[in-house]
């Protein structure tokens, strides 16, 4: 990439992703074209793809749940591409790394409403905490337990008692419990792995 385009790419970059400034903006872009470097496949040119996404989550942020893997490639793809661009990649780790609570508030219900309609419904509860809960062997049925979760989260998110969480619902709940905001699986990065990244990536320009 030439130099005056690269300048192009971080002015621009760094008034939509408000989280980071001109020189870790460059960073991002920089890693990013490394990455891209790096892979072989078609998109190559372009950005990530999926499998490439999910190879950088789960080394640097150490995400192991292939559908919460999904949920954020879908959340990072604006456009619905399947394929991300380096500003849907700086803009979307301004929330991811930095958001503030409002912005994360968004993105978590995004990724756990599965379908899109607005909604996250005992069904899509009942999938992300299937999916996110370690399989324990015990006598139980596993499912049961789960139902009950749900049940539980819904007690307490519900507001409007329809039986599923509109965004008001989950907002008001995680302004009144920030722990809330995970609830059906983890798809922020944790402290370690934020430091971590950004240690890396912005102390200049050595490689993942």
């Amino acid at each position: 990439m030439s130099a005056k385009r690269l300048q192009q790419q971080v002015e621009a970059l760094s008034r939509s992703a408000r989280h980071f400034n001109k020189s870790e903006v460059e960073c991002l872009i920089k890693l990013f074209d490394t990455l891209v470097t790096m892979s072989s496949d078609r998109f190559g040119a372009v950005g990530f793809d999926r499998n490439m996404f999910r190879d950088t989550l789960h080394r640097t942020f150490g995400m192991t749940d292939d559908m919460v893997m999904d949920r954020v490639f879908r959340t990072f793809d604006r456009d619905n591409d399947s394929c991300i661009s380096v500003e849907e990649w700086v803009e979307g780790l301004s929330v991811f790394l930095r958001g503030t609570l409002e912005e994360r508030i968004k993105y978590c219900f995004e990724v756990y409403d599965l379908n899109g309609d607005g909604y996250i419904s005992r069904e899509e509860m009942f999938q992300m905490l299937k999916n996110s809960l370690l399989k324990q062997p015990s006598e139980e049925d596993p499912d049961e337990g789960i139902k009950d979760l749900v049940d539980i989260a819904l007690k307490k998110m519900d507001y409007d008692h329809d039986g599923k969480l509109s965004f008001a619902d989950f907002e008001k709940a995680v302004k009144d419990d920030n722990l809330l905001l995970e609830a059906f699986g983890p798809c922020l990065p944790d402290i370690k792995g934020s430091l971590a990244f950004e240690k890396k990536t912005f102390k200049g320009n050595r490689k993942l």
